[in-house]
């Protein structure tokens, strides 16, 4: 018996994205049913393995397909399929909700973008999957029954921001989605999708490598209008760009084509092929928790899971496409997969062939993919410098970094081995919140006085990789702001004009500062504070406890110009009079000075600011 019909508002979210549907500016409306198409086939999908894995659910798996109607007199659409299907449940959370990350995100760029081709960047980034049928149409009726549930839902709406929901019996296994289409206007690249012809050429251009088969009727004729090839499984000379780039689009649920696109294959005591890519936008949720890797495991042809995480590291977690293993169980589990060795030697060499691919767009006489990639992905994939020991060099190879050669574009290491001075022994680098701070960080002073190149760290994972990883081509790292710099030798004679003063000024300033010593890293300022060689720097101790771990007071060193006329009075005042409160709260000055010049807090804003406004007025 059928319930009454129920009118529930969409979320929020999701009302503005039916909008930009409804009102798209994305002119290739033809796109609508390849996402149609690639949800049918998830879901017969989803049945195949479901059936495989609880032997007494209610299904019927015997002719698993996807059917497309046109009914031109009544101007509708119809794409059907006898998979999985949805409860009542999984219609609210799928459709009337987007639970998808980075919604907020997307919503909030697409407002700021004025312009509408970087808009349809935008929306080719998130992919509106099922949404995209309101681009043909005013009014879309759904209705699907779940395998092994008596129940069938009907959902229906014409995108004003409310759906109507009920409970109807004697529904067909798997999900049938009605389109009641808009009028045909080819000027706004709306054609008559009632025609099998151009339903035909549409699934040929963007579906036609779906593993399911695809039917139409025709006449009395019921034809399959797709080949069912694995793209993975046919040689590479018969794949054509375009059957590349739509598979992509499928597996990764993007609109955009893909940067790159990576084949391997392997025989003999294993067997496997993988047809991966690499995308041209960074997802939006690329750094969210709740984020997903994108490759899908198959065994001989049959999908086994999404988002396999065992195939692929934490720091490749962008890349997507398919592997298709020859000689795994069909029962595999996600906990069985992160201990099998064919698993771990698939992984291995699908690394490795990801990096070395990387590489070669890094030496391609082209460098718009290799700078695409970099800005993309380039943060995700130095944090495998912490976590992929065995692939450390190769990741260290593609990466990229700024630094002070050049204002604007970025070095490799092998760029800045090859430049160092004769008798350089490190790479130099600096790291902070952004390249303004660091280039006019005091730390920087002797280093560009004497031409020596810093890399210009501001990523927050560099302030963890440059302590886990020793060096590239046998230079280790250094920072300028951290460990004893001697770019030049102070003289035994001017130690020990100022022993006296530095002794006073570290016992003055202990509860700030450990150690107050002469620097050989100044040229123009009177002071800075620098790190022990070991110490975690600021930036890290400020993410550490931000992540909620407690960390004890690390206590820094203040270094002093002797050549500056401030720290020369400070010792002339100091040998003639010795201490004294002024003195004192000079001290306690310069090092305030010192702490606001590389981006720190003062412990006591207020009190410096008196100090300073007193000082100021005595100069009056």
């Amino acid at each position: 018996m059928t319930t009454s019909a129920e009118t529930l508002e969409f979320q929020s979210e999701a009302r503005q994205l039916l909008q930009l549907m409804i009102h798209s500016i994305y002119s290739n409306k033809d796109t609508f049913l390849r996402e149609l198409v690639s949800n049918a086939s998830d879901a017969l999908d989803k049945l195949r393995l479901e059936a495989f894995r609880d032997k007494e659910l209610q299904a019927d798996t015997d002719d698993l397909h996807i059917e497309i109607d046109t009914d031109s007199e009544n101007r509708t659409l119809t794409v059907r399929d006898n998979g999985i299907g949805m409860s009542r449940d999984d219609v609210v959370a799928l459709i009337g909700t987007i639970a998808k990350s980075g919604t907020a995100e997307f919503l909030k760029k697409l407002k700021e973008t004025k312009d509408s081709a970087a808009s349809q960047d935008l929306i080719g980034q998130f992919g509106i999957g099922f949404y995209a049928s309101f681009m043909v149409a005013d009014k879309v009726t759904l209705l699907t029954r779940h395998a092994g549930s008596d129940e069938g839902v009907r959902w229906e709406s014409e995108g004003e921001g409310t759906y109507t929901i009920e409970t109807v019996p004697d529904l067909p296994q798997g999900t049938s989605v009605v389109l009641h289409l808009k009028p045909e206007d080819t000027e706004d690249q709306l054609f008559d999708y009632t025609s099998a012809t151009k339903i035909k050429q549409i699934v040929k251009k963007y579906s036609d490598f779906i593993t399911w088969p695809i039917r139409m009727t025709e006449g009395e004729e019921v034809v399959t209008v797709n080949s069912m090839k694995a793209l993975w499984a046919r040689s590479s000379s018969d794949v054509t760009e375009d059957e590349y780039n739509e598979f992509y689009k499928h597996v990764a649920h993007d609109w955009n084509d893909p940067l790159e696109t990576i084949r391997l294959q392997a025989e003999g005591t294993f067997e496997y092929q993988a047809l991966l890519f690499l995308p041209g936008h960074a997802p939006l949720d690329l750094f969210m928790r709740e984020r997903k890797r994108g490759v899908q495991l198959y065994v001989k042809r049959v999908f086994i899971m999404d988002d396999c995480e065992a195939l692929m590291p934490e720091y490749l977690r962008f890349v997507k496409g398919v592997v298709d293993a020859q000689d795994l169980s069909l029962n595999v589990s996600r906990e069985i997969l992160q201990q099998d060795r064919q698993i771990q030697l698939i992984r291995r060499r699908l690394v490795k062939k990801v990096l070395s691919t990387v590489k070669t767009l890094m030496a391609d006489e082209n460098p718009y993919k290799y700078e695409t990639f970099w800005k993309e992905f380039g943060r995700a994939v130095k944090e495998g410098l912490l976590d992929d020991h065995e692939n450390r060099t190769a990741i260290l190879d593609i990466c990229s970094f700024a630094s002070t050669n050049d204002p604007e574009k970025l070095t490799s290491l092998r760029e800045y081995v090859e430049r160092m001075k004769d008798g350089q022994e490190h790479i130099y680098y600096l790291t902070g919140e952004s390249r303004q701070s660091i280039e006019n960080s005091p730390h920087l002073e002797a280093f560009q006085a004497k031409g020596y190149e810093v890399l210009v760290l501001t990523d927050p994972i560099d302030e963890m990789w440059v302590d886990a990883v020793p060096g590239f081509e046998e230079k280790q790292f250094q920072s300028v702001a951290k460990g004893e710099v001697e770019l030049d030798e102070t003289s035994d004679e001017q130690k020990e004009e100022f022993s006296g003063l530095l002794t006073w000024l570290t016992t003055s300033l202990a509860e700030q500062v450990k150690e107050v010593r002469l620097s050989t890293r100044l040229t123009t300022s009177p002071a800075c504070i620098v790190g022990d060689t070991n110490d975690v720097t600021p930036t890290l101790e400020k993410m550490y406890r931000a992540m909620g771990q407690e960390m004890p007071q690390i206590k820094r060193i203040l270094e002093l110009n002797p050549g500056h006329p401030l720290v020369a009075g400070l010792r002339s005042s100091f040998t003639e009079n010795g201490e004294s409160e002024g003195l004192a709260e000079t001290a306690e000055l310069l090092y305030g000075m010192a702490l606001l010049a590389e981006g720190g807090e003062l412990g006591d804003p207020a009190r410096f600011t008196k100090l300073l406004a007193s000082r100021l007025e005595k100069t009056l």
